[in-house]
């Protein structure tokens, strides 16, 4: 019987005392991570990938798409983080993609550097290609672009990452290095 009082009177409020003021109670907080990016980092690094996108350069006849074109078989895994990435589409009526992918080698979008070493061989078997556009040699943000037929032309997707001040990039094994953002 002392044990069943003394348990319950653990829980039982004392006779008359006020409850605690709301500001006295602490409410469960996250600890901030020291490795996560700030407000302004993220908001940096999200204008320079829209800055990117908007002065994105494509062949004659490119019709922005609002919507995902559905059918790339392939996709960009930026290696270094945190990054802000964007996502664009186009088509391209009567265009090839070996065209295509020559002509976005030869316009660089912006002030950035392809990663494309060679031309696209005007082989009709080539159903899709990727260039690469990065803004200093060894960076692993960028644009990548995805050309694949699609019907009587082809269609063009835009993959934009632009990292925050404070991304890192994760060390490889044995040495390794990170291939450039477009070179599959």
């Amino acid at each position: 019987m002392f044990l069943a009082f003394a348990l319950t009177s653990c829980a039982t409020p004392v006779a008359g005392a006020a409850p605690a003021p709301p500001y006295l109670i602490s409410a469960p907080t996250e600890t901030p991570d020291p490795a996560a990016p700030s407000d302004s980092e993220i908001t940096a690094a999200r204008e320079q990938a829209q800055i990117w996108l908007d002065a994105a350069n494509l062949p004659p006849g490119a019709i922005r798409s609002e919507e995902t074109i559905g059918g790339f078989t392939s996709y960009t895994g930026w290696p270094c983080g945190p990054v802000e990435e964007l996502e664009a589409f186009w088509t391209i009526p009567g265009a090839t993609v070996s065209d295509t992918a020559n002509w976005l080698r030869e316009h660089p979008t912006a002030d950035l550097i392809t990663t494309a070493f060679a031309p696209v061989t005007d082989d009709p078997a080539i159903d899709s290609a990727m260039i690469g556009y990065i803004p200093a040699p060894d960076s692993q943000e960028g644009i990548v672009y995805t050309i694949a037929r699609k019907g009587d032309g082809v269609a063009v997707r835009a993959e934009i990452a632009a990292q925050t001040e404070s991304a890192v990039c994760p060390p490889l094994p044995d040495g390794g290095m990170y291939g450039a953002p477009g070179q599959g």
